[in-house]
């Protein structure tokens, strides 16, 4: 029951940012938000208060992603492999199907206080996720002893959402994915224990 509840939801939010990258935020209605993901406004309603409740929804679609690269992913690569293939593969769906108008919308969100969280929810397979690779990473000698899985976590959430708000700040005008390319190892070269 609850895994066709949660596909029901995944359908409304995966066909609103469908519209939404599409048209606008502003040009999607409801009605168009029920016809593509083949919903009824009494189901949309059940999981969403409004149209603005969606922002907040992106993270849905992120961990949606997350959980397709957990199951493609090379098992036998290291947690910092891991985080850079994840990482490429995210900003890659961002820069193909997510405007810099939305992602900054979900900012602004967060920002003003407007709804839940999404982001920041440690519920979310992102969260898990990256704690599974600082434990991995930690249990490897990887990461540096004096951090701890928090901490690691929590820097590299707040890395990525930076460079997210950097490209937002900065209309677009550059490829997320090729500077985090560039900016990703550095940063987690300040994490390792090993010296390059």
């Amino acid at each position: 029951m609850k895994k066709a509840a949660n596909q029901t939801k995944s359908r409304i939010v995966s066909a609103a940012w469908k519209l939404f990258y599409q048209y606008g935020y502003d040009k999607t209605t409801i009605d168009d938000i029920v016809e593509l993901s083949q919903t009824s406004k009494g189901t949309f309603y059940h999981y969403f208060g409004s149209k603005d409740d969606l922002l907040g929804s992106l993270s849905y679609l992120f961990d949606k992603k997350y959980e397709e690269l957990e199951e493609t992913m090379d098992p036998s690569l290291d947690p910092i492999s891991k985080l850079l293939f994840m990482n490429h593969e995210l900003f890659l769906m961002i820069e193909n199907t997510v405007s810099v108008s939305l992602l900054s919308q979900l900012f602004a969100s967060h920002l003003i206080g407007k709804g839940e969280r999404y982001l920041l929810d440690q519920d979310r397979t992102y969260y898990k996720l990256l704690r599974q690779l600082a434990i991995e990473g930690k249990e490897q000698g990887i990461f540096k002893e004096s951090l701890s899985v928090n901490d690691i976590t929590k820097a590299y959430a707040v890395y990525e959402r930076a460079i997210m708000y950097d490209w937002c700040i900065s209309d677009g005008n550059y490829s997320i994915c090729q500077y985090a390319e560039k900016m990703l190892p550095l940063f987690l070269e300040g994490l390792s224990e090993r010296q390059k």
